[in-house]
């Protein structure tokens, strides 16, 4: 999984302006976040049409305002640029409802 470096939202844009991406919002003090760690390896396998994106909110806080994530872990999807779901609450989050977030984003 790739990490994100510190950005705004217009920077954030260009990052994810070409292809299908998840951003993970998360941060090492985060139990809940350490909870669903473990499983992103399996999550990311069964979906490699995604790219998969670290971002740690203590970094990005900026970012997070503005993408209104006010919760962690949170999952934001993208394709090409526009944001297509989002699963973004302060709940902690198994693997089983990752999946079925990524399973109910649309599809081309």
């Amino acid at each position: 999984m790739e990490e994100l470096p510190v950005m705004n939202q217009e920077q954030l844009q260009a990052q994810v302006s070409d292809g299908k991406y998840i951003l993970f919002f998360t941060a090492g003090w985060c139990p809940d976040c350490n909870f669903i760690k473990p499983a992103m390896p399996a999550i990311e396998s069964e979906f490699p049409e995604y790219t998969f994106i670290k971002v740690d909110r203590d970094d990005n806080i900026d970012l997070c305002k503005e993408l209104d994530v006010f919760g962690i872990p949170s999952f934001i999807a993208y394709d090409h640029g526009k944001e297509t779901g989002r699963l973004v609450n302060k709940a902690r989050k198994t693997q089983t409802e990752v999946e079925d977030f990524i399973k109910s984003l649309p599809t081309d």
